[in-house]
């Protein structure tokens, strides 16, 4: 029985190393997945608020759709203007005499294509819609609406996917951690997103490690 015996402790004692090798390392490895896969999501939701800030700038709301957005893109020009103080004298009849006037002189330069302005040569926006990493090919939900923010009519945006979507493949202990993480140096809650619909924001909920250029 011997021999036995030390074939079984053996045995015990490789699997046993294998699950601490694995509670050690599996943290790190979802730790750099979701990392890359985070700053490849939030990057086209950056492609996404700049694309709708655009819109609202030229309709004076924000898209409610993506077909809306990317022909808006495809289309659209910016009025390139240029404005400077000046000044001018005016007779006050109250007074009798002429009193100076200060004013605001708005000149129309020309027009840019918004296309160039965000993208040059890139054509990147026209799959902005569609999840990195998504198993099925889900696409970031959006919506456009007119909120009353004490008074005032304010055009509002969300853009936004679920964790689960993006780490779909990960062990459910840590996705299940992640989904829970409330912190300044973490995507917080179950999704990424960007916008709000009950706040005029257009904040993203990712922290600024995000935001770096090597990232």
């Amino acid at each position: 029985m011997k021999p036995v015996l030390v074939i079984a402790f053996g045995l015990l004692s490789i699997f046993l190393g294998y699950k601490i090798y694995q509670s050690i390392n599996a943290p790190i490895e979802f730790n750099k997945i979701r990392k890359e896969r985070f700053s490849q999501v939030i990057a086209k939701l950056k492609d996404i608020r700049d694309s709708q800030e655009a819109y609202k700038t030229v309709n004076g709301r924000y898209a409610g759709d993506f077909n809306s957005l990317i022909q808006f893109i495809d289309t659209g020009s910016y009025t390139i203007t240029s404005q400077k103080d000046s000044s001018f004298m005016r007779f006050d009849k109250t007074y009798q005499i002429e009193l100076q006037q200060d004013t605001i002189i708005i000149d129309t330069l020309g027009q840019v294509k918004v296309k160039d302005s965000l993208f040059g040569a890139d054509n990147r926006y026209k799959t902005m819609m569609d999840v990195p990493f998504a198993q099925n090919g889900e696409k970031f939900e959006m919506k456009a609406a007119i909120i009353d923010k004490s008074g005032y009519k304010a055009p509002v945006f969300e853009a936004k996917v679920k964790k689960n979507v993006v780490l779909y493949d990960q062990p459910k202990d840590l996705l299940d951690r992640e989904n829970s993480h409330q912190s300044v140096e973490e995507v917080n809650g179950t999704e990424i997103k960007v916008g709000s619909l009950t706040d005029v924001s257009t904040n993203g909920n990712w922290p600024p490690i995000y935001d770096r250029k090597n990232n």
